[in-house]
């Protein structure tokens, strides 16, 4: 099975008032690809941190990334853009959608950033995917933290990434919603054949992936097949 990402020894440590705080400390695993992986543990035990290394947006302190195969601890911070840009897609607790782009202007940013062409035609068809066709032309302050957040699924989406990373992707929806959300993420993951990194504390949606690594204190406590195998 070929290995989508690749982590070995990794760890991360701040400067905090003068002292060095190790935030991860000998992380060690692999992600076969598209698998579904979900990193729980409880708050301030460095699973948003791990995940930020694994994607790329931060540098680790020490150890290895190998994220399709191309190793990317050690790239400047504009190799690392164009990796993510290339193979990631990503999904925020908060969204992150540019506040002054309308849903579709938002789906096309990946594509736009990529100097595709003809990206208008693509962006709509994964709005009408996530079900938000009639939606388009709205800003985000008009639609509401589930619309958000399907729009934000369909920009994930946008560059047929071969990874997509989660944080806490359900943190700011009501139960409702949240369903709703985690059905689309699933569905969409599989359709396109994405490998799913997650990150939660809601045991209920880590047991969807196949696998759940279990962190606390910046370590590696548990690495389990998921008990039930439907994600």
């Amino acid at each position: 099975m070929e290995k989508i990402l690749n982590i070995q020894d990794l760890g991360k440590t701040y400067l905090s008032a003068g002292r060095n705080l190790t935030v991860l400390d000998k992380i060690n695993f692999s992600v076969d690809a598209g698998s579904t992986l979900a990193i729980v543990g409880p708050s301030g035990s460095g699973k948003t941190t791990l995940l930020g290394l694994c994607a790329g947006l931060d540098r680790s302190s020490t150890g290895l990334v190998e994220l399709n195969n191309i190793r990317i601890d050690q790239l400047s911070e504009d190799k690392r853009a164009q990796v993510r840009n290339q193979y990631v897609g990503f999904i925020f607790q908060n969204f992150q959608l540019l506040p002054t782009l309308t849903a579709l202007e938002n789906v096309m940013v990946p594509l736009e950033l990529r100097g595709e062409r003809n990206i208008k035609p693509k962006a709509m068809e994964l709005l009408d995917k996530v079900g938000l066709s009639d939606r388009s032309h709205h800003y985000p302050s008009q639609l509401s933290g589930g619309e958000q957040q399907r729009v934000s699924l369909a920009r994930a989406f946008s560059n047929s990434p071969k990874i997509l990373f989660a944080d806490e992707p359900t943190g700011n929806l009501d139960a409702e919603t949240s369903e709703r959300v985690v059905k689309l993420i699933f569905d969409l993951n599989k359709e396109a054949g994405t490998t799913l990194v997650l990150v939660t504390h809601d045991m209920e949606l880590a047991s969807k992936t196949q696998r759940i690594i279990r962190i606390k204190g910046g370590v590696i406590i548990a690495d389990d097949l998921s008990i039930n195998l439907n994600g």
